[in-house]
């Protein structure tokens, strides 16, 4: 029986990560798609293409698009400064300045042309609602609400063959249940990049500051698994 195809956004990060190895134990086709977006740093779509060919995946794009040009977000704009915290308690719980505006509605968009382009009807995304860092566009409200609209906006939903489906495995899982799937999945999480502010002293990409809610957030999910981050001895 032929595999179908499915679209998984893949940013280099764990829980893409994780994302793409459940798409292809599901027996899917995995057609991966990053996306250059005009990021502090280029090391996460390094890792991508790592896990993209390491994992097999049937196909990797990288997609330029610019929000850069739009601003508002420490992901985005360098004038702005990474929030970093010494513990996950000290984690603010407002909206940090690390929500980059409708991003992930951007991202399903192009993810959801990718899928009519490879006559996908199945899209994996990572998100996750439960250790998270509050961003609005992670919400199981979000992801139905888009579903709804990708079947009404899209050739194959007006027609007679499978609807589309938005799948989000990670949605309510924590970060230890993320990697621990993952770990028996067989991926190599020393090939991810979480960081959002890997940069050096001389401006490039380099290690993980560990101070930023995903570097946190990444190291309890490594505790709760009794292990250390395999990416930390990599960089």
């Amino acid at each position: 029986m032929e595999r179908l195809n499915a679209v998984v956004l893949l940013s280099g990060g764990l829980d893409s990560a994780t994302c793409l190895a459940i798409a292809r134990e599901r027996g899917f086709r995995a057609h991966a798609i990053s996306f250059r977006y005009g990021q502090r740093h280029e090391g996460e779509l390094e890792r991508a293409k790592i896990l993209a060919s390491s994992m097999n995946a049937a196909s990797h794009r990288i997609i330029d698009i610019d929000l850069a040009q739009l601003g508002g977000s420490a992901l985005i704009d360098p004038t702005i400064a990474v929030p970093k915290s010494a513990s996950i308690a000290e984690m603010g719980s407002e909206i940090p300045v690390t929500y980059v505006p409708a991003r992930n509605t951007i991202f399903l968009s192009y993810a959801l042309a990718v899928a009519e382009t490879c006559e996908a009807a199945d899209i994996f995304i990572g998100v996750n609602a439960l250790d998270y860092s509050g961003y609005p566009d992670c919400r199981p409200e979000f992801i139905a609400a888009f579903q709804t609209m990708a079947r009404l906006a899209t050739k194959a939903g007006v027609g007679s063959g499978p609807k589309l489906e938005i799948h989000t495995p990670l949605i309510d899982w924590t970060k230890g249940q993320i990697i621990a799937e993952g770990l028996r999945l067989g991926v190599d999480y020393s090939n991810t990049l979480s960081c959002y502010d890997p940069i050096d002293s001389d401006g490039r990409d380099g290690a993980a500051c560990g101070g930023c809610d995903a570097c946190l957030l990444r190291a309890k999910g490594f505790a709760e698994n009794d292990m250390p981050d395999p990416a930390i001895a990599r960089d």
